[in-house]
């Protein structure tokens, strides 16, 4: 339980949120249990869960074409990933392969929205948090970019 709460609490989307936020979030999840090699989800699939890690790893990555596999990220307890697919109804943009045998905290799309909609105040607090990791993101993308033009691999 403790654990659950410190791993919510870490996630950029759901930070500064109260105890009692923390809460509701906790009781709207589930867990899964996935093996090494599994897919969580594939590149192209309609996403309606966000996924965190609570121990094991899960590998991010694209298939790209006469190239193979290009890993995006590996990420570890305490990472979350499908955090779109909360937001958006949009095919999910990368595959996710567990790289260690891991224990995923689950939230759906559904249980998140009617969350939202009962909660007000939390919808608030967790929607800011969100435009703020978007921004974030949009600021890493546009500095990629300037350096990949800079240095010709653009």
């Amino acid at each position: 339980m403790e654990q659950v709460h410190q791993a919510l609490s870490s996630m950029n989307l759901f930070s500064g949120l109260t105890d009692e936020g923390l809460e509701r979030i906790r009781a709207i999840a589930g867990e899964e249990l996935h093996a090494a090699g599994d897919f969580v989800f594939r590149e192209g699939e309609m996403g309606d869960k966000l996924y965190l890690i609570l121990d094991g790893k899960v590998r991010i990555s694209r298939n790209l074409s006469g190239m193979g596999e290009e890993a995006l990220a590996v990420l570890g307890a305490g990472e979350a990933f499908g955090e779109m697919s909360l937001i958006d109804d949009t095919p999910r943009s990368a595959d996710a392969r567990v790289h260690e045998a891991a224990r995923l905290l689950v939230i759906t799309r559904e249980a998140f929205e009617d969350l939202l909609f009962i909660h007000k105040d939390l919808a608030y607090e967790i929607l800011w948090n969100c435009i703020k990791t978007l921004s974030l993101r949009l600021r890493e993308a546009n500095d990629k970019m300037a350096f990949m033009s800079v240095t010709g691999k653009f």
